[in-house]
């Protein structure tokens, strides 16, 4: 008995390892050399933020505790207690409060139709992964809202924690 479920254990391996290598992340090489370029046209581009920006805020965004906790992965929140990040107007209009707010949370959260409950947190500690999570938000979830660089928010004092 022992011998037959270690067969079916090792078989079930072996197919399961096999299918996720054949797949290859469904990318052929002409798609690689189109994900390159670009790359490196975003990079040219001073309006978007770069390809390792752009992961250092995702990885700020979905790290448990931060900003997917109440944003949600699809940046929609919840309805009437934590924010939508999807096509927000305060983030296209305020990028460098947005920044302020990742950096030092924010007692008030809301604007002239919504109150939300809950105050924001301190997300971060530094300008450099403050911009980073903003740019990530602001380019993501359907928001072409641009960048904001570490230079516009170079003002934006840290609060003591």
């Amino acid at each position: 008995m022992k011998t037959r479920n270690f067969i079916a254990f090792a078989m079930a391996g072996f197919f399961g390892l096999a299918m996720i290598t054949s797949c290859g992340g469904g990318k052929t090489g002409d798609q690689s050399t189109t994900d390159s370029t670009a790359v490196k046209d975003q990079a040219a581009d001073p309006n978007v933020p770069s390809a390792e920006q752009m992961a250092m805020g995702k990885a700020i965004y979905e790290t448990p505790g931060k900003c997917i906790t109440c944003h949600m992965a699809n940046g929609q929140g919840v309805a009437s207690v934590f924010p939508n990040l999807v096509g927000s107007q305060f983030l296209l209009n305020s990028k460098v409060l947005a920044v302020t707010q990742v950096l030092n949370g924010s007692a008030k959260v809301g604007n002239k139709t919504i109150k939300y409950p809950a105050p924001m947190l301190p997300q971060v500690g530094s300008a450099d992964s403050a911009v980073a999570v903003i740019n990530y938000v602001l380019n993501s979830f359907g928001n072409k809202g641009g960048m904001v660089t570490v230079d516009e928010v170079k003002d934006v004092v840290i609060d003591p924690r």
